[in-house]
């Protein structure tokens, strides 16, 4: 059965207070009056009574909770001492979910009643990755992404020097490069795609302190600074307002128009691909929609995993980008 924020609560409650080992053993009284102090409302006998079956027993909450009762001192206690429900394993399903969640509030971050949770946010999706590795070292799940969330541990560090306005150190080995190269970086903002984490932040050793975007999955390492940086001037949703992807160069956004297949257009409109997506013609020919974006590296390869599925129509220049690459395709298949 779904439990409420009011019961789920009450559950973390009295797990602290049957680990509490500075207390005696407590009495149902004991666990009732410090849920209630905690939570600062009257709570009932017969709801502790049944929160405490729950937590033994209820198959949705997986809590298993050894929880012993002591007739003759009428006390409740953890028969494994080392128990807690803060240590119960997340499995698959919770951490898709955790995951799409995430996905979603990352899609409303420029709202300050979320960027006001912006760290703990990043900080949970970073334990996620911690939660993969446990699972999948324990032979309790086999996951298709080994890499998923590479270099996730740094994520803390990154958030307490946004918060804190703190210069970083970093060494990066980008995939073009042998050896590592250090950046000193005021970070702005973090962000995920496609199962990966990027920082944002300009780089004080490019002309003119250019913004860039770093893979944390290639952050060789990462060090503080005794440097603090004035107060950001950064929105990142005015920043990626234009941007499929990660990636946003220096150029205005431009008028693109797209042929899809009347299949695939169902797809399209249903997900649209990016939220400045307008319908222009819908038919038994074609689905044929716009979108006002920079003309960057996700967008071609989003474009190319169609396949014959869509026709650029404009601008010109990617219709004839497009078409390169669908010729170097033909050209590669063709070779014997």
């Amino acid at each position: 059965m779904p439990f409420n924020k009011d019961a789920l609560s009450r559950f973390r409650w009295i797990d602290e207070r049957l680990r509490n080992k500075r207390l005696p053993k407590p009495t149902l009284a004991d666990i009732i009056a410090y849920v209630a102090d905690k939570i600062e409302k009257p709570v009932g006998e017969r709801t502790i009574q049944q929160d405490i079956q729950h937590m033994r027993s209820d198959t949705s909450l997986n809590y298993n909770a050894p929880i012993v009762y002591d007739r003759s001192s009428r006390t409740y206690a953890y028969s494994d001492d080392n128990y807690s429900i803060k240590q119960i394993p997340i499995d698959e399903a919770d951490l898709q979910g955790l995951e799409i969640a995430i996905g979603i509030l990352e899609q409303f971050r420029s709202l300050p009643v979320i960027q006001q949770f912006e760290d703990a946010i990043l900080k949970i999706a970073a334990s996620l990755k911690i939660n993969r590795d446990n699972l999948e070292t324990q032979g309790l799940i086999k996951f298709s992404k080994a890499s998923q969330y590479k270099g996730a541990s740094f994520i803390p560090d990154i958030v307490d020097a946004i918060k804190e306005r703190s210069v970083i150190r970093i060494a990066y080995q980008s995939f073009g490069r042998d050896e590592p190269k250090e950046h000193w970086v005021e970070p702005y903002h973090l962000r995920e795609y496609q199962d990966r984490f990027y920082l944002i932040g300009k780089s004080q050793q490019t002309r003119g302190g250019t913004v860039l975007t770093f893979g944390l999955d290639r952050l060789v390492d990462l060090w503080p600074t005794n440097q603090k940086f004035d107060e950001k001037n950064f929105d990142d949703a005015s920043y990626f307002q234009h941007a499929i992807g990660i990636t946003v160069p220096g150029e205005a956004p431009e008028h693109v128009e797209l042929s899809f297949t009347p299949l695939q257009g169902k797809y399209i409109k249903s997900q649209p691909i990016h939220a400045t997506q307008t319908l222009l013609t819908d038919n038994e020919e074609e689905c044929r929609i716009s979108i006002q974006v920079v003309l960057n590296t996700e967008l071609t390869m989003l474009l190319l995993s169609y396949g014959a599925n869509v026709r650029v129509i404009a601008p010109a220049s990617l219709a004839e980008k497009l078409a390169t690459e669908a010729k170097a395709m033909v050209n590669l298949y063709a070779k014997k």
